[in-house]
């Protein structure tokens, strides 16, 4: 959890910090602006399924650490800005490229393996540290622009990267509980696990078999179209609500607030995905649709919003449909498909989350120069949030025989 307070997601927090700064420095529209997170999830596409291969085969910590030193080196370089937007699109690149390493992939996949009975929650606890990034790092990037400017805000945020994932990681995780004589749930095992650092094979699919089943790509177009409504509507948050009545600080304030709505959809779902699951067959599938069709709701209340009272139901809504889907996610994906490929598995669906957030705020940033409001992308995430949310329902538990399962030996899907 403390890893990832400063992983990737703090990219897409803080952005909407500083858009308007970037706006007024260089004088790009919010069209233009808007390419660099994109670039940023495109970053993230082209990085997870390498880093979730080499997680699977050599170890969480080989990938952590080295993307963690590129990550907090990006940041920093960003302090050096130039008025090309060539620079700012290849340094927001690099923020995805590397920051994937320090993601969600190689730390769901340490704990998977050392949780089963309760998989769920010890991924949503964990995960917390995705929203607590964004309850810290939006409104300390707000108040370092305010008071040192845009370009020490930057520095700061790549420093913070290092000192926290560094020691952490390099010396604090442990990537397979075998090593220590020990099974999922910290159980006793059996006989000897051999020389440390011995692996036990895992059960599972091999991304191979994978990518033939209706799972795989139900869970991939539904974390394509979910990512184009939350990043495309995060990355402009703060500049939708100062465009309306809300001062800067305020809107920051807001967004501290979504990913503290984000923290307790992480928790709660995972607890709830759990007990879901042992009542009935991939029951966790249910969480999720409930989860995502409160974020659906957030939306239409943001959207009708004249008033606080709006964006205080909007951002308590969403930031739970948010966080289930970022807790969800990882914890389908071991129920589908088992352990033995977890993260190159989970690395492709977040390849498909990055492509769209790639698309999500560029078109929220051109549908705001052509039409002078947010109104348009609003109502179409609305719809693509609903279409995402039914994706679930045909999603089936590993256990059980291939014809259930749904692998496909011939024929369509």
């Amino acid at each position: 959890m403390t890893c990832m307070v400063v992983g990737i997601p703090i990219v897409s927090y803080t952005f909407g910090n500083f858009v308007k700064p970037l706006n007024e420095a260089f004088q790009w529209s919010r069209g233009q602006v808007s390419l660099g997170p994109s670039l940023a999830l495109l970053g993230v596409t082209v990085g997870q399924p390498f880093f979730g291969r080499l997680t699977d085969r050599f170890g969480a910590r080989v990938v952590i650490l080295p993307c963690a030193v590129g990550f907090g080196a990006s940041w920093v370089a960003l302090r050096f800005l130039t008025a090309s937007l060539w620079h700012f699109y290849l340094l927001y690149f690099l923020l995805g490229l590397f920051g994937g390493g320090v993601g969600p992939v190689p730390f769901a996949a340490v704990l998977s393996r050392w949780f089963e009975k309760q998989r769920g929650l010890a991924l949503g606890l964990a995960m917390i540290g995705l929203g607590l990034g964004g309850f810290i790092m939006a409104p300390l990037a707000q108040t370092l622009i305010a008071t040192r400017g845009w370009r020490q805000a930057y520095t700061v945020i790549g420093v913070l990267v290092w000192v926290v994932v560094l020691p952490v990681a390099g010396l604090m995780l442990r990537e397979r509980p075998e090593t220590y004589g020990l099974l999922p749930d910290g159980e006793r095992a059996g006989t000897d696990p051999g020389e440390p650092g011995g692996r036990v094979p895992l059960p599972g699919l091999a991304f191979t078999e994978a990518w033939r089943t209706k799972n795989f790509w139900c869970l991939c177009v539904a974390f394509f179209l979910l990512s184009i409504a939350l990043h495309g509507f995060l990355i402009h948050f703060i500049p939708c609500l100062t465009d309306r009545w809300v001062s800067g600080q305020k809107a920051a304030f807001f967004l501290s607030l979504l990913a503290v709505g984000s923290m307790m959809g992480r928790g709660g779902a995972g607890f709830l995905a759990d007990k879901a699951q042992a009542a009935l067959a991939m029951g966790s599938k249910y969480v999720a649709l409930a989860s995502f069709l409160g974020a659906a709701a957030g939306i239409v209340f943001l959207w009708e919003s004249k008033t606080e009272a709006g964006v205080y139901f909007f951002v308590f809504l969403f930031g739970l449909g948010v966080g289930a889907e970022v807790d969800l996610f990882p914890y389908m994906v071991g129920r589908c498909f088992g352990l033995k490929a977890f993260a190159e598995i989970y690395g492709y669906t977040l390849a498909a989350f990055g492509l769209g957030g790639v698309l999500g705020p560029l078109f929220t940033g051109l549908s705001f120069d052509a039409t002078g409001s947010y109104t348009l992308a609003l109502g179409s995430f609305f719809f693509l949030v609903l279409i995402a949310s039914g994706f679930m329902l045909p999603l089936r538990a590993l256990e059980g025989d291939a014809e259930v399962y749904g692998i496909v030996t011939g024929g369509a899907l």
